[in-house]
């Protein structure tokens, strides 16, 4: 029995099509760069479903766009802005798949907040502006955004800051060089300090406040948000712990697979389960990096394993997929 799954990260709005029908609003934004395009959420009578990947997400730049130093969150601000304004009082936000590493100042700022230097300068809300921040600034609309119901589905479980924060950890992958690493760890560890400052919150240590560059973190201090595991959030929705006691054996998929996708990712909420359980569990994947044996973990299949490049992984993924599943189905006939 095949069952999809999501964990908060992209493709967390087409799954949820599979409870409810939900209705689309279509909103012109800001991308991670700052160029207008149109991006989309969901709602159903209360709720709004909004998915930060669809205006800040790393799939919006090429290769050489990617900059966490100069992207920022401020497009999905614009999508609960526009939520909002519609009358939603209750906003649930994927994050997962951000291109941005800003502790959610770009977003703030579409709702009100402004982020202020040393001359009482407004900065532009990306990575590399988040050391100059000395004050804060907030309008009546921050105070009204703050009194929604705001859920952040997050796919990391990463503190804020420091060894496995938001920067250490993710900022490569969005493009960061080390020694940009080095100065945007610093700007959220700055961030956080200002936060406890001016808001009385302290966010240093917080799971999943590191997730999206700081998003979680962010919201937190400023909107009183609520972070909620995203994949705990699909586990009980469509009720997989009672599917896998049923099962036999479970089989499961990521992209890249390391020590991180057990930190709140689908294969981690799964592992989860199967270990409650005693089922034995294989994980289907681009690439793996996990140290192994792991518990529960009966065996990881790897395309590029079979695949002479990345490139011809991604072209021939099905290809690679099929013959592994006939690996999975017929062991014995593969020597």
């Amino acid at each position: 029995t095949g069952q999809a799954m999501a964990d908060g990260g992209d493709g967390s709005l087409d799954l949820l099509h599979e409870l409810e029908p939900l209705t689309e609003h279509q909103v012109e934004v800001h991308d991670p760069l700052f160029r207008k395009i149109k991006a989309s959420y969901f709602s159903n009578q209360t709720d709004a479903f909004i998915e930060m990947a669809k205006a800040s997400g790393l799939a919006l730049l090429t290769t050489t766009e990617r900059n966490p130093m100069e992207t920022t969150s401020l497009g999905t601000g614009e999508l609960i802005l526009d939520a909002f304004r519609k009358g939603f009082k209750n906003i649930n936000l994927f994050i997962g798949g951000s291109a941005t590493n800003d502790g959610g100042i770009g977003m703030a700022q579409a709702l009100g907040f402004s982020f202020l230097d040393k001359d009482q300068n407004r900065l532009r809300p990306i990575g590399k502006n988040l050391s100059n921040i000395q004050s804060l600034r907030s309008t009546p609309l921050a105070a009204q955004i703050a009194n929604l119901n705001i859920r952040l589905l997050y796919d990391v479980n990463n503190p804020f800051y420091g060894k496995t924060g938001a920067a250490q950890v993710y900022a490569p992958q969005k493009g960061a060089r080390p020694a940009m690493v080095t100065q945007l760890d610093q700007g959220l560890q700055h961030l956080a300090s200002c936060f406890t400052q001016t808001r009385g919150i302290t966010i240093d240590q917080i799971p999943g406040a590191g997730a999206a560059g700081g998003i979680g973190g962010g919201m937190v201090a400023l909107f009183g948000a609520q972070l909620i595991s995203g994949i705990q959030f699909f586990l009980q929705q469509f009720d997989l712990a009672e599917k896998i006691k049923q099962a036999d054996i479970v089989i499961s998929g990521e992209g890249r697979l390391d020590a991180q996708s057990l930190q709140g990712k689908v294969v981690g909420g799964i592992l989860q389960l199967c270990r409650q359980h005693q089922k034995p569990l294989i994980i289907v994947c681009g690439q793996s990096t996990l140290a192994l044996p792991v518990a529960g973990i009966q065996t990881v299949k790897s395309i590029m394993d079979h695949a002479p490049s990345v490139e011809i992984a991604m072209q021939e993924a099905a290809h690679f997929l099929q013959a592994i599943g006939s690996q999975l189905a017929f062991p014995t006939s593969f020597k």
